[in-house]
């Protein structure tokens, strides 16, 4: 008895085993099928479509921007500054650097001065900040032009004005 409840174990094993790999595989071939199927119908839905509406590009003048507007728009930052290494400060400043160290910023001021710029060395005491000043003006006009030059050199120079 014994020994024919395992041969018959054995031999349902052996079919489940075999007809497993089968219908799985199987399976997985009319999964890939349909959806290459479907594949197939939507980019032939795509050619058969309609063609993409293309419009015509509307062109419209450039707006002219003055002098007079840029320096209106110029942005300008308020901070309260005391001078630490220089002559005195304007209204407008043109701020090239920002260092919390003072040897950093003494290091740019003296390369400004040895340039032939009137730097200047101020600090923000709120903020912790030495600010190297590389120009200072009375008018915001010749505050900005001046930032656009230094600009070139620092493209980070920013224009400060003293409260």
């Amino acid at each position: 008895m014994k020994k024919s409840m395992i041969l018959g174990a054995t031999l349902c094993a052996a079919f489940m085993l075999s007809s497993c790999g089968s219908s799985k595989e199987s399976a997985y071939k009319k999964a890939y099928e349909k959806a290459k199927a479907q594949e197939q119908g939507q980019s032939s839905d795509d050619m058969q479509g309609a063609a993409p509406v293309v419009t015509p590009l509307e062109e419209s003048p450039a707006t002219q921007v003055t002098a007079a507007e840029a320096v209106e728009n110029a942005t300008v930052r308020q901070e309260s500054v005391t001078v630490v290494s220089g002559t005195g400060l304007s209204d407008y400043s043109v701020v090239v650097g920002s260092f919390s160290l003072r040897s950093n910023a003494e290091g740019l001021y003296n390369r400004l001065k040895s340039e032939g710029n009137n730097a200047q060395l101020v600090f923000n005491a709120e903020r912790g900040m030495y600010r190297v000043v590389a120009a200072t003006f009375a008018s915001k006009a010749d505050a900005v032009a001046s930032r656009n030059q230094f600009r070139s050199t620092y493209p980070d120079a920013w224009l400060l004005y003293r409260k």
